[in-house]
């Protein structure tokens, strides 16, 4: 079976913010993605500091995600920084929703 390879979009400007392979790079979890910052692929994602919890996976901070042009999206992504230890595929991963008007999300079989 192929492994899925996935790159997320700012649809706008067109800027990559994620693009690694569907696993423990991002993970797809809840009708989200958590990806580890090794398949991040922009610096934009940055805390606002308002706070948030879930019930069980815990505290986390929203993050904004400011564009090259100037622009900024509030509370695009959040990251948990207080996680529940029982899902270590959200550990200090930034979190994006998989459907959101300004994301563009494609799906790829990787190549080998």
């Amino acid at each position: 079976m192929p492994k899925k390879h996935i790159r997320i979009s700012h649809r706008t400007s067109g800027t990559t913010l994620a693009e690694g392979p569907v696993g423990w790079g991002i993970t797809p979890f809840e009708g989200n993605y958590y990806i580890s910052r090794k398949y991040l692929r922009t610096r934009g994602f940055k805390s606002n500091f308002i706070p948030g919890v879930c019930p069980y996976k815990f505290l986390y901070v929203w993050l904004d995600l400011h564009l090259e042009d100037g622009h900024k999206i509030r509370n695009l992504g959040w990251l948990y920084w207080l996680p529940n230890p029982l899902f270590p595929f959200i550990w200090y991963r930034v979190g994006i929703p998989r459907r959101h008007p300004e994301l563009v999300v494609e799906e790829t079989a990787a190549a080998n």
